[in-house]
Parts: C-alpha cells; sequence; structure tokens
C-alpha cells in the first residue's frame, strides 16, 4: 500500500510546472462506544484516508484557487484528483487571497505512518460502565452516553518545498442520565487526549447529583439573574467569541469588534472590554490541549486561506487581561487590515490571573441566582454586538444563599459573550472541558466557570 508520504510526493509531482499546490493526505482512526437505557448498544473500529489537492494557477486577472477531496485513493487515483483540480484551477475566477505557497523543508517525522487507536482506548470506560449500569438499576435512572476516541495523522507538502506531518488524537464522552419516567435529564461530558485521566464513575456521580437536584421544581419567571456558567457553557460562548474575532469582518465594519465608524474605520483592538483580569488564548502547546502548530485547511474561510497552509500558528492571545489584543488574521486579511499574521490555532483557553475552586465553590455568596447545567441551540442574533440567543439543557439549577434548592424550567436566553465578560462577578480555576453546543468541530478547550451578573433569560422554554 502507498503510504500517506508517498501519496503527497506523488500528488506533487504530478502538478506541472508553472503552478503552485499544497497537498493534505489525512489519515484517521476511530473506535466508539455508545450506551443506551443503562446497556452498551454500539461499538466500532473505522480507519479512512482523505486527500485535498489546493492548485493555484495563473488566470487574467490573478490567481486562482482549485480545490478538491477524494477519499480511498491509490496513487492512481491520486494523480486523477490532480489533474481535475489544475483544470478547475484554470477555470476558476482569481482568488482574493491568493498568494505564494508556503517554502520550507522536510521536517522530522515526515515519513513516519500514520498514528492508530484501538480498543483498548476504551477499555477502561467499558468496564467502568458496568458500575454506572448496576448504579442506574438500582436507583431508578436510565443512563446514555457515548465514548469516542480518534487520532487524525496529517501530512502536508507544498510546491515551495515543505513537509509538515502532525498528529491529532482527540477523546470525546458524554454520559445523560434520565429519571422519574424520563421527566429528568442531566448531561456532563468530558475531552481527553487518551481516556487516562477521564473518572467515568465520578461523572455518574455528577449526574445522580443533579437529578436528585431536580427532585424539586421551583416556578421562577424570566428575567436577569447572577447565573453561574460551567466551563462547558462558557466553551460555547468563548467559541463563538473566536469564530466571529476574524480581522477582516472587524475591519469592514461588520463584526462587534469593529471600531464605531463602518468600514475601514479600524477594530477594538487595545480596546478594554473587561476590567476582570481574564484572558483567552490559543497555543498549539498548551498542556492537554496540544494541536497543529502550522495551518492545515482544506478550505478558505474567514480565519484561514488554503494559500496560508503550513504557514506557523504559534501561541496568540485574543484577550489580554480584559483587554482585546489581537484579531485572527490570514496574509490577505493581515495586509487588508495592518494587523500582524496571527492565524488561530486549534485550541482555545480562558484563563484568570487568579482563578481557583470548582463550579460549585462559585455559589458561596449568592443570596438568589441560578446555576447552568449546558447550552444548545446556539445562533447569533445580532453580529454587531455579537447578542446571541439560545436555550438552557438539561437543568437549570436555583440557588439560595450559597445552596442549590432545587431546579426550574429551561430558559432562553439573550447573551452577548463580549458583554457578558464585562459582567463577570467571579471565576473558578481553568479547566479543560468539552463545548456542548460545538464539541463535535471544536473539542480542544479549557474554561473556567463564570458567575455573571444579570444573565438575561428572557422567556420559559418548554422541555428538558
Amino acid at each position: 500500500m502507498t503510504t500517506s508520504a508517498e501519496l503527497v510526493e506523488i500528488a506533487l509531482a504530478e502538478v506541472g510546472p508553472g503552478l503552485g499546490a499544497a497537498v493534505l493526505v489525512s489519515q484517521s482512526s476511530t473506535v466508539n462506544l455508545r450506551w443506551a437505557l443503562s446497556g452498551l448498544t454500539t461499538n466500532g473500529l473505522t480507519s479512512s484516508r482523505t486527500v485535498t489537492v489546493i492548485v493555484g494557477a495563473p488566470v487574467s486577472g490573478g490567481t486562482s484557487a482549485g480545490v478538491l477531496s477524494r477519499e480511498g485513493l491509490d496513487a492512481e487515483g491520486v494523480r486523477a484528483l490532480v489533474r481535475d483540480t489544475v483544470a478547475l484551477a484554470r477555470e476558476g475566477e482569481p482568488a482574493e487571497d491568493a498568494a505564494p505557497f508556503v517554502t520550507g523543508d522536510q521536517l522530522p517525522g515526515f515519513t513516519d505512518p500514520a498514528a492508530e487507536t484501538g480498543a483498548s482506548t476504551l477499555a477502561g470506560v467499558a468496564e467502568a460502565l458496568g458500575e454506572v449500569f448496576g448504579r442506574s438499576r438500582a436507583a431508578g435512572r436510565e443512563s446514555f452516553g457515548f465514548a469516542l476516541h480518534e487520532v487524525v495523522t496529517t501530512w502536508l507538502g507544498t510546491t515551495g518545498g515543505l513537509r509538515y506531518r502532525h498528529e491529532q488524537p482527540r477523546g470525546t464522552i458524554e454520559l445523560t442520565g434520565k429519571a422519574a419516567a424520563r421527566s429528568r435529564s442531566a448531561y456532563v461530558a468530558g475531552a481527553t487526549r487518551d481516556f487516562s485521566d477521564v473518572d467515568v464513575l465520578a461523572l455518574d456521580d455528577e449526574i445522580a447529583t443533579r437529578l436528585r437536584w431536580q427532585e424539586r421544581q421551583i416556578e421562577v419567571e424570566p428575567g436577569r439573574f447572577t447565573t453561574i456558567l460551567p466551563p462547558t457553557s462558557v466553551a460555547d460562548l468563548m467559541i463563538y467569541y473566536l469564530w466571529s474575532a476574524d480581522a477582516r469582518s472587524a475591519y469592514e465594519g461588520r463584526s462587534v469588534f469593529s471600531k464605531l465608524g463602518g468600514a475601514g474605520g479600524g477594530t477594538r483592538v487595545g480596546e478594554k472590554i473587561s476590567d476582570t483580569p481574564l484572558s483567552l488564548l490559543s497555543d498549539p502547546y498548551h498542556f492537554g490541549l496540544g494541536c497543529a502548530d502550522r495551518v492545515l485547511t482544506g478550505a478558505s474561510s474567514p480565519t484561514a486561506s488554503v494559500f496560508d497552509n503550513g504557514l506557523p500558528a504559534p501561541a496568540a492571545t485574543w484577550l489580554d487581561q480584559g483587554t482585546i489584543s489581537a484579531l485572527p488574521t490570514t496574509r490577505f486579511s493581515s495586509e487588508l487590515t495592518g494587523l500582524p499574521v496571527v492565524p488561530p490555532a486549534d485550541n482555545l483557553v480562558l484563563t484568570g490571573t487568579d482563578g481557583t475552586g470548582s463550579t460549585l465553590d462559585l455559589l458561596e455568596g449568592v443570596d438568589h441566582g441560578l446555576l447552568l447545567s449546558s447550552m444548545w441551540y446556539i445562533r447569533e442574533v445580532d453580529p454587531q454586538t455579537l447578542l446571541l440567543t439560545g436555550l438552557t439543557r438539561d437543568g437549570v439549577y436555583v440557588i439560595e444563599n450559597g445552596e442549590v434548592v432545587g431546579a426550574t424550567k429551561n430558559f432562553r436566553y439573550n447573551e452577548s459573550p463580549v458583554d457578558l465578560l464585562g459582567r463577570v462577578e467571579a471565576y473558578g480555576a481553568t479547566e479543560i472541558c468539552l463545548s456542548r453546543e460545538w464539541g463535535e468541530w471544536f473539542t480542544r478547550t479549557a474554561m473556567p466557570a463564570l458567575r455573571i451578573e444579570g444573565f438575561n433569560m428572557s422567556t420559559v422554554a418548554e422541555g428538558s
């Protein structure tokens, strides 16, 4: 079988003179477990390989980009893919983000084989689930969930000589517990690199605690409340912050990061938006959240350009102790806005100078407020303020005098993560967590729990 590194070389050799190109070969190995009604239902082990070819071709008015991806290719299939991509590029319109493909040398490890996962990675989870199912049946509740481990190995080659290989492990586990004829529901989740740090029984203990809190239902009308967001919900909001912070939209007056005055009026870089010393950053070498330290993308977007494949993506601080300090850029948007080239690494960390304690520690001192379990169905209402709307899910808990005293119905909320950062009353220790809304696409986050003043629960939402 032709190796992935060899496919990169075969593809680049097929490109032909006068053209620039980047070739990405991604090989994935995935294992999963699924359970429902307090019993295992399915498990599986899969693998796949995808080849993406990006060709820049001279056309009238500039350089076009042709991009095609296909799975399951042998050497001849890769050559055909390149020919089709070249033809596509020659027929295309000039790409506004066109730039020379990244140059460089072959980096160590490029020819190494793909990394693999296997059933043994989830053996500890499967063993612990036996006890979880016994606990659930004894307590009259039902356990549902999903655990996944994946390793994706990516090889990148460019006509500029760069050869780069990266291994990306990711693991997620999600547990849902239901009780009282499924009228009560609780959810917890976690992210990991290899499952060695996952305590399934502790996650199940959290499910049991939250279901007990829901035994007492308390009527609460919509309004603004002191609200504690767990790390998973903070991740939901901060990921949207990053995705909305591209420099071009800000420069052109189309986002909350635009300076007043509209298109070409500049950005809010350097503006203080919070008195709380919180910093938001991406770092490819952050402990437990390691990711590629170079751009690897098969499509251009406001924060990435296919021409930038292989460009270094070092650590970047987006918010520095409450001050907007950088916005994600490509080489194209950097030139347009005058901001430095800062490609975002594929992780996100929110941290404070002195955050300690857990989510529950933030209950102390709250006379009357709410504790969320998780959010879902998050949608943007207004890009100029980054106002988001969404629903709470699987438990909204009522706090009285520093303690959880029961649960109430779910709400629809309306909040902006930018505005919200200015109303942080307290925060806990930063911990690795999994966004519920975006966890399928963005799995590497570390966030503290936040206590927010006046969180806007706009209406009651039916359902659990």
